[in-house]
């Protein structure tokens, strides 16, 4: 058990996902899920590319980082471990709706949760990780 009060602040930094296609990912990420492009490198001696998106500054926000490995001849398996990254939104209908016009996959509409609660959504990036919606009004 850890003691909170000798802890050092942690903080969460990011999450990773690899990516097939880097400019598919980055049109979903950043069109379309309005993200920002923070930063992008490309590492030849590795053979990949990472590039970092999200709301907001890497300093005080948690972001993603898409590693797109040049030689993956195949779309990655996402496995049965993977669950989904979750959005907080004003607007779910209205959101889905523009970004199914987009072709963007969503295998949920928006909705309430069965069981009672939130109005979520549930779209898939294009190599078909989850991102659920959470409708969150404006305080």
């Amino acid at each position: 058990m850890t003691d909170a009060a000798n802890t050092p602040p942690f903080r969460m930094l990011h999450t990773m996902l690899r990516v097939f296609d880097l400019e598919k990912s980055l049109d979903f990420w950043v069109d379309k899920m309005g993200m920002k492009l923070l930063r992008r490198q490309d590492y030849p001696s590795g053979e990949f590319t990472l590039a970092f998106v999200g709301y907001g500054d890497e300093t005080d926000s948690t972001v993603i980082e898409l590693t797109h490995n040049w030689g993956q001849k195949e779309p990655y398996s996402i496995g049965s471990g993977y669950g989904h990254i979750a959005i907080g939104v004003p607007d779910i209908y209205g959101l889905c709706e523009k970004l199914g016009a987009a072709g963007v996959k969503i295998p949920r509409p928006p909705g309430p949760m069965k069981h009672g609660g939130s109005v979520i959504a549930f779209l898939e990036d294009p190599d078909g990780y989850k991102v659920e919606l959470i409708e969150r009004k404006a305080a």
